[in-house]
């Protein structure tokens, strides 16, 4: 075979795998919605959401940085989860990391699970609510101690409840 067409082959070959991979990056990202403790069909969601919210929560999606209002929010309490009000981050382990999404350094125990998303090409560590399955943001391994973990959170997944 001459190089030439090797190489247009080769190409060819890297360009499919490349318009595949938006297909396949959310395969097995997440558990399905029925082992969730809050397990709504897609119209409950639609209908109890805002469509931002939804966007973020059900479809991954992810809002503009410095846009949330709880990015500035320093009041004790609790940050919960938009679409169900689980209990997700104590206001304790919020700090502020200059990236312009409200930053935890912790959850609360058993409110959070994680799964990989290659949605960017490369893995990141997804987050979303253990109860509802919505997606939360992703963690980072550049947080402050003494987790040394970054779990940033859109504003749009989050409530925030004033202790």
């Amino acid at each position: 075979m001459p190089a030439q067409t090797q190489s247009r082959r080769s190409v060819l070959t890297l360009l499919a795998a490349g318009a595949a991979l938006p297909f396949f990056a959310g395969y097995g990202t997440r558990a399905q919605a029925a082992a969730f403790r809050v397990s709504l069909s897609d119209a409950e969601w639609r209908k109890r959401l805002t469509p931002a919210q939804y966007a973020v929560l059900r479809q991954e999606d992810t809002e503009r940085a410095f846009s949330s209002p709880l990015n500035n929010e320093h009041r004790e309490g609790t940050f919960l989860c938009a679409g169900c009000n689980n209990d997700l981050y104590s206001s304790k382990t919020k700090f502020e990391s200059g990236t312009g999404w409200p930053s935890f350094y912790q959850p609360l125990p058993g409110a959070i699970g994680t799964s990989v998303d290659h949605k960017l090409g490369y893995a990141r560590t997804a987050v979303h609510c253990a109860d509802c399955g919505g997606h939360l943001g992703h963690v980072f391994r550049d947080g402050p101690k003494p987790t040394g973990l970054r779990y940033c959170m859109n504003g749009l997944s989050l409530k925030f409840r004033p202790a």
